[in-house]
């Protein structure tokens, strides 16, 4: 079995900023030079979420739609309250999407469908300089 590990660095707007990072993730697949296995994406950080969509800006729209109504920005949380702070939503958001999604690798390709993309989701209502991990086994 052999591991392989790549590092993605973005920097993103925050507000729930949803960023496309399916090529770079198949940049690190493709160097990793396996033909199968696969590929966990992870991204540091409590207030960043990876998941896998079709990223259009009607689809974006609605996941921001649908978080807004979930979890609101502004609200009375008691992170907010006890930290002075003013992103406990992002926290939330993050914890229930999730850090990291595993994609299968078939042909040296990500088995993704045709309108799947992995997707970076910032969170945290400010920019942020955000690194993502791709450890590849096979």
């Amino acid at each position: 079995m052999g591991v392989h590990t790549g590092e993605l660095k973005l920097s993103t707007r925050g507000d729930a900023d949803m960023v496309d990072i399916t090529d770079g993730v198949q940049r690190i697949v493709g160097s990793a030079g396996a033909d199968g296995g696969m590929a966990t994406v992870f991204v540091r950080g409590s207030t960043a979420a990876i998941t896998t969509m079709e990223h259009e800006p009607g689809n974006v729209a609605d996941l921001q739609e649908v978080l807004d109504r979930v979890i609101p920005t502004r609200g009375e949380y008691e992170h907010n309250r006890l930290n002075h702070d003013t992103n406990s939503h992002a926290h939330q958001r993050a914890s229930i999407i999730g850090p990291s999604e595993a994609i299968p690798v078939a042909g040296g390709r990500l088995a993704l469908g045709t309108w799947q993309q992995i997707v970076l989701i910032d969170f945290d209502d400010r920019p942020r300089d955000r690194t993502v991990t791709v450890q590849v086994i096979s």
